[in-house]
């Protein structure tokens, strides 16, 4: 029997807040360090358009979605949850969107 698997979803933003473009080589840190940590990931190159606001202010974004599917623990839990805050810093983002969920494998 396989442990308990868990999906964390990143959302890569394709600009920064400013809406200047992301150097391909931050995306590629980013999976770089995924793929180093955990063995695999995947990822989507097609466009997710979002639109928000934040303190009046209208933001349009464009994101590719990369995800991870892991062992459900608490470390790799926080681990998502220190990484979100690191991700914001290095897209200079108000926000980075992670989203997480039980999987199953077959």
């Amino acid at each position: 029997m396989s442990s308990p698997q868990r999906r964390f979803e990143i959302l890569v933003p394709q600009q920064f807040n400013d809406g200047s473009p992301v150097p391909d080589e931050l995306v590629g840190e980013t999976i770089g360090e995924l793929r180093v940590r955990f063995g695999a990931l995947s990822s989507e190159t097609q466009i997710i358009r979002g639109i928000w606001e934040h303190s009046g202010q209208i933001y349009r974004d464009e994101f590719i979605r990369v995800f991870v599917d892991v062992e459900d623990t608490s470390e790799n839990q926080q681990f998502f949850r220190d990484y979100k805050e690191q991700l914001k810093v290095r897209f200079q983002q108000i926000d980075v969107r992670v989203t997480t969920y039980l999987v199953e494998v077959y």
